[in-house]
């Protein structure tokens, strides 16, 4: 029976856990859509003004570089993702991509694709310690309290 897997990943060693996860446990007929969010700090890069400090400015290319590797990073982690699905014997047709730039904050983002007919949503837990994760929270516990017309799988 087809049912739609939303698999979230960044580039962490928890995102590709939660492929090898995904692999191994679910049948090749599930429609599996990987799920990128990237943060949109791009947007500063190709931003000239003189309310930015004198100090951003002199280092405004080496940040606009981290912004490029981020996103080659995450490129790279998606195609992983895929040759993972791919060496477990899903179908290429059976697999999409998906990167959208950070709209309303990373879980936030994840919450609103679940919204659009996936059957479970799967993501790797990010491994705050104890006290930022109490401050900050984590994109995973955000995802499991709020996430209410699917099924949430959040792999250690």
């Amino acid at each position: 029976m087809e049912k739609k897997v939303l698999l979230a990943i960044d580039d962490s060693e928890n995102a590709m856990r939660a492929v090898d996860s995904v692999a191994r446990t679910f049948t090749h007929d599930h429609r599996i859509t990987l799920f990128s969010v990237i943060q949109d700090t791009a947007v500063i890069c190709d931003m000239y003004s003189p309310e930015l400090t004198p100090y951003f400015m002199s280092e405004k290319n080496a940040f606009c570089a981290l912004e490029t590797k981020k996103r080659e990073l995450l490129n790279q982690a998606q195609e992983k993702a895929r040759n993972i699905l791919l060496g477990a014997g899903f179908e290429e047709k059976n697999i999409r991509s998906k990167v959208e730039t950070c709209r309303k904050g990373v879980a936030r983002d994840i919450i609103e694709e679940s919204k659009s007919g996936y059957d479970i949503v799967v993501l790797g837990r990010r491994g705050l310690s104890g006290i930022k994760e109490f401050f900050l929270g984590s994109v995973s516990n955000k995802v499991v309290t709020a996430v209410k017309d699917a099924a949430v799988l959040v792999v250690g």
